[in-house]
């Protein structure tokens, strides 16, 4: 499956700190693919509203789902929406205040939705949303019926005008007078990690935990394995 190079333009180009920046098409992947929850930034009835939401990526595309019902998801066809994915990897503790920053990889995705109405492509997106947040849910589960497909909106985005953004490493003042100071500085590390799995109160006692559940329990949230400091 081939994919495209962002494009910069106006909207993505980076007016400040440019060095931490990159419209290159892997660092936008290894952002999108460290998560599943992204940001979609939409005009619902000329109101900025922004709607957090999980997302999958097949190739070139990124998809969000909701209701039939949503206005936001209606109201998005056919205009411009801004999709951000951001990933906290630690607070930059500085000597000085104003130094003080956060280790972090963004996204920002610009695009024109389409509704997806091809049954097939419209299953394909759904598994892919499925499996960007658990792997291994989307054959263990039942998998939606014609009725709840029927009741779900997919929206798919182009990757093809997006830019990504990330800080990494110790605070900017070690070099500064400020060192004199005598004051810890470093990183505080943000690594968020699955919890331990638990059953739903009604669930039979008979029904084991799969194993791409169990496998999951103190492990990273972020699958990609980058180090704190990114």
């Amino acid at each position: 499956m081939t994919t495209t190079e962002p494009a910069e333009t106006e909207r993505t180009r980076l007016r400040r700190m440019r060095h931490k920046g990159s419209h290159q098409r892997a660092a936008l992947d290894a952002v999108l693919a460290a998560g599943f929850v992204c940001h979609l930034g939409v005009l619902v009835d000329e109101t900025p509203m922004v709607l957090p939401t999980t997302y999958g990526v097949v190739g070139d595309t990124l998809y969000v789902h909701g209701s039939v019902a949503s206005r936001s998801l209606v109201q998005a066809q056919g205009t411009t929406v801004c999709v951000t994915v951001t990933h906290v990897d630690g607070l930059v503790l500085a000597r000085s205040i104003f130094e003080h920053s956060v280790n972090y990889r963004s996204a920002m995705i610009y695009s024109v939705p389409r509704a997806v109405t091809d049954p097939k492509e419209k299953l394909g997106a759904l598994r892919a949303l499925t499996e960007q947040c658990l792997p291994g849910q989307w054959e263990y589960g039942r998998q939606p019926s014609r009725k709840e497909l029927a009741a779900t909106t997919l929206l798919a985005l182009d990757l093809n005008e997006a830019s990504v953004k990330t800080r990494s490493g110790p605070p900017d003042d070690g070099d500064s007078p400020d060192a004199a100071l005598g004051l810890w500085a470093g990183v505080l590390p943000v690594t968020p990690m699955w919890g331990t799995p638990v059953p739903d109160p009604l669930l039979s006692p008979r029904v084991g935990m799969p194993a791409h559940v169990l496998t999951r329990a103190g492990t990273p949230v972020d699958r990609t394995s980058h180090g704190s400091s990114r």
